[in-house]
């Protein structure tokens, strides 16, 4: 068997260490290329003494000869680079068969497009990349002829149940409904959320998660986000996606088809089960997720997302009907935000004002959407704009 040679972009965050999980159970099918990080220089090392890839890619050069001198005392060879242009060639080169995407934020979009442009099996867990890429990125994949596999567990649920011939997929659905767990605050009193703590917003009931992704699962920013990334993934209309409460987080997402019937992909919250997918599809090999067992289930419940409590869900139906670009402002206002709230700067119930004003502010014309620098160039303008609100709601 030959084996698949895989690059993890974000290889410390709790993707990358999920999917180096899945491979270490499959020796024989996976070959790991290359490894980046931004931050987490002792776990980036060890993670290149289990795995001995032959590229490590960190952010900046002081980081880089940390990792260079480290992996070199322990004899490995492995090629140290940094920054954003050296994450592209990593994903792109022509040894590489497979890209797990999971980089957290929009810093992920350049990567993910060479990818997609070099025509890689590309696992995306960035979902960024199709929020501000949207447009831009889909014709990456298609003239590129990359395959392209949705690692968020959501969206890996609606794949599964679909026909694999995507020209199948238009006369299949009638709607997808996309499950939230309702995250830690799902039954709190609106009126005191101005008052949670990063602590707080961080402690999901059912996932484990990175800080940023915490708190956007306890805002439901994470959903609204999930929901533009499968008007692009699904070619979808805004209205043929819904979103509804199930607390227990077993039934990962639906397809309500045209004939009326409901296809549902179920499973332990463990995103090792998608993970396992992508790299394995459309085979299906050992993930180590714990199996359901229907007996000791509870009730599986289903309740209405409530706009007082998640307003930043409906934010997402409202970027996909304004302006092209909307989509990629409200990324980056909720980015800004998100990180001023994690710092104690602004409040809880800042974050949502902030990025409702960002996207009323900030209004992309079509000239800058014609290429990855434009997109770049309207994410900075918004966070700009977004950083100026934070400090108008200072603590």
């Amino acid at each position: 068997m030959t084996r698949q040679r895989l690059v993890i972009l974000g290889s410390t965050g709790s993707i990358g260490t999920s999917t180096l999980d899945v491979v270490a159970r499959h020796p024989e099918r996976f070959e790991v290329l290359g490894l980046s990080a931004q931050q987490r220089i002792d776990e980036l090392i060890a993670q290149c003494l289990r795995w001995r890839p032959r590229w490590a890619v960190v952010a900046d050069a002081d980081r880089a000869g940390v990792l260079r001198d480290a992996l070199r005392a322990h004899g490995l060879s492995t090629e140290v680079t940094h920054g954003p242009q050296a994450l592209c060639d990593m994903a792109a080169h022509a040894d590489v068969d497979s890209v797990m995407a999971a980089i957290v934020g929009a810093a992920g979009l350049p990567p993910c497009l060479a990818a997609a442009r070099a025509g890689k099996r590309l696992l995306l867990a960035n979902k960024e990349a199709l929020v501000v890429g949207g447009a831009l990125f889909m014709r990456a994949v298609q003239q590129g002829g990359a395959t392209l596999l949705p690692i968020d567990s959501e969206h890996s649920a609606i794949f599964q149940c679909l026909p694999q011939q995507r020209s199948q997929w238009a006369d299949t659905i009638d709607h997808i409904v996309l499950t939230a767990s309702g995250g830690p605050f799902r039954q709190r009193d609106p009126a005191s959320l101005g008052q949670v703590t990063p602590e707080e917003a961080c402690a999901h009931p059912n996932w484990v998660m990175g800080r940023k992704i915490s708190v956007d699962s306890a805002t439901m920013m994470n959903k609204a986000l999930e929901v533009i990334e499968a008007r692009w993934l699904f070619d979808l209309q805004p209205e043929q996606i819904r979103v509804v409460i199930h607390p227990q987080s077993i039934i990962h997402s639906m397809v309500a088809c045209r004939d009326g019937c409901v296809l549902a992909q179920l499973g332990t919250p463990d995103m090792r089960g998608p993970i396992s997918y992508g790299l394995s599809f459309p085979q299906r090999i050992e993930s180590g997720a714990a199996r359901l067992d229907f007996p000791s289930l509870a009730a599986l419940t289903f309740e209405e997302a409530d706009e007082r409590r998640f307003p930043a869900l409906y934010l997402s139906w409202a970027a996909l009907r304004g302006p092209e670009g909307s989509t990629t402002v409200l990324n980056a206002a909720n980015e800004v935000a998100v990180a001023a709230f994690l710092e104690r700067r602004v409040a809880y119930d800042a974050i949502h004002a902030i990025n409702s004003d960002t996207i009323a502010g900030v209004l992309p014309g079509p000239a800058e959407l014609q290429s990855l620098d434009d997109l770049l160039a309207l994410d900075a303008r918004a966070r700009a704009y977004a950083g100026r609100l934070v400090q108008e709601r200072r603590l």
